[in-house]
């Protein structure tokens, strides 16, 4: 397996799936974001990126991919229409993109890094950050972004039969009552954020899996973990964002004038 020190020989492929019809928030990936298309923010940070060397978008839709292009990634094919389906998983998305990369181009990645255009408060730091992380545990199959969970999975339930019954069995956990238990008595809990996965190619090829068994936690905080998935998440992340860019001015405002 590979060490930090041999990053620099490494085929490191940054992708980011985009497809076009997003029915929560239509035409999300490209919708202007505090001024920028969506998917700009995660091709920015994959070409900050100090380890990623190729940053590769996979698209259904040809307005998608030309933003993409404007804003620097590569978009050499268009995905099928039948791998841009509600229903599909991400894995046959990314078996596909490296099946036309290897039989067009005989280019193999050593690793793959899943940056999905729903995370724009991610940035090139927390990418540097997973990969190195990765490629220091040798015995890991992949590396996932998490952040504390905001509602503990122990008070989450589900309606059986008109009753309210706890989401997760007493005999999983062992905890009596959890639900009835403060916060701080449960067992840590994390939430995968969807920010950044790390994931060795041949864990995607081989083990026919997203992340294989032996998955490292890679933990961010709250502050930039925000996943677009609703008008909620829009609003919230949109709100982030011109506080950052407020922020980094300021900062830069104050160093130039000492």
């Amino acid at each position: 397996m590979s060490s930090v020190g041999e990053s620099a020989v490494l085929k490191i492929l940054g992708l980011i799936p985009a497809r076009g019809g997003s029915k929560s928030i239509p035409r999300k990936n490209i919708k202007p974001l505090a001024g920028r298309p969506l998917i700009a923010y995660s091709i920015q940070a994959a070409l900050e990126s100090r380890l990623i060397n190729r940053v590769v978008v996979s698209t259904d839709d040809s307005e998608i991919g030309e933003v993409a292009k404007q804003y620097g990634a590569e978009v050499p094919f268009l995905r099928p229409k039948e791998l841009a389906l509600d229903d599909v998983t991400d894995l046959p998305v990314f078996r596909h993109c490296l099946d036309w990369l290897k039989a067009l181009e005989n280019y193999v990645p050593d690793v793959v890094v899943h940056l999905r255009p729903t995370a724009p408060l991610r940035t090139s730091r927390h990418i540097d950050e997973a990969i190195e992380f990765l490629l220091k545990s040798p015995d890991a199959d992949s590396v996932r972004s998490v952040c504390h969970a905001g509602s503990h999975p122990l008070k989450v339930w589900k309606i059986h039969a008109g009753w309210l019954v706890p989401f997760v069995p007493q005999d999983v956990h062992g905890i009596p009552e959890a639900y009835n238990e403060p916060r701080q008595k449960l067992p840590e809990a994390f939430l995968q954020n969807g920010a950044v996965d790390v994931i060795r190619v041949e864990v995607l090829t081989h083990s026919h899996s997203m992340s294989g068994r032996r998955i490292k936690p890679y933990l961010m905080d709250e502050i930039d973990s925000v996943n677009i998935d609703s008008p909620i998440d829009w609003v919230l992340a949109e709100v982030m964002m011109v506080s950052r860019s407020r922020n980094a001015k300021e900062l830069a405002s104050d160093g130039g004038s000492k």
